[in-house]
């Protein structure tokens, strides 16, 4: 880590200050005498670059939602009690068929994040990345979700709305609710299933997000490249 700050410190010495991170790296690229800083900056952007990739190529695959129970959309607390009582009553593939459509429209919109993310990087400056580079395991992951999560929720929305529409998932929401007026334990809650989705994909994308980050960091085997080993290995 203190290697890693001492580079970092150079290298916003050696350009201009309001400069932005990829402008600085065209610059530094063609010149030798930036060394090591200019190598800790790249090897930064390229940290960026394949941590997202793998966080949308991973959730927005089949399963990538539902198979990972770090992130899998659950009912809910609000509709526990039909979830009880639909199980209680024998209908408990209903339910099963209810969190598989949410789970496959979370999967649906996740690839939207790959350009909201590049776009991130590349307006990302000086301070940024200090504090990415000097932060805790996470701090990139906290970047992306103070910078994305606005553009993130409203590029989600239509992919969402369009694949629980696909998927019947309203249909299904409403063939789980319908008997339970009739069941002593429970009562069908009304919330907003398309922002309820897009909630819970925002939050598991930013789960993974988090767990790549910190395997670039700390697991050499996730240093994928000699420039990745040769920044992050110092850490």
């Amino acid at each position: 880590m203190k290697h890693a700050a001492i580079t970092f410190t150079i290298l916003i010495s050696a350009v201009v200050a309001n400069a932005q991170l990829p402008d600085a790296l065209k610059h530094l690229g063609g010149s030798r005498t930036s060394g090591d800083s200019g190598q800790t900056a790249s090897g930064l952007k390229e940290a960026l670059e394949i941590g997202t990739k793998n966080t949308v190529s991973l959730t927005g695959a089949k399963d990538g939602f539902f198979r990972n129970e770090a992130i899998k959309i659950l009912l809910p607390d609000k509709l526990r009690p039909v979830e009880k009582g639909l199980r209680l009553a024998g209908q408990g593939q209903v339910v099963d068929d209810f969190v598989l459509s949410m789970n496959r429209a979370a999967e649906k919109a996740a690839p939207a994040a790959g350009n909201i993310f590049n776009d991130a990087i590349n307006r990302m400056t000086f301070a940024d990345a200090r504090g990415i580079l000097t932060g805790g395991d996470t701090a990139a992951t906290a970047y992306f979700k103070d910078k994305t999560s606005e553009q993130l929720r409203a590029a989600f929305t239509p992919p969402v709305k369009s694949a629980m529409e696909e998927a019947g998932v309203t249909q299904r929401y409403k063939a789980m609710t319908s008997g339970m007026q009739s069941l002593p334990f429970g009562h069908a809650a009304n919330f907003d299933l398309d922002g309820y989705v897009v909630s819970k994909t925002l939050d598991g994308l930013f789960v993974v997000l988090g767990q790549e980050e910190k395997k670039i960091r700390t697991n050499p085997a996730a240093q994928v490249t000699p420039l990745l080993r040769q920044v992050f290995g110092h850490q």
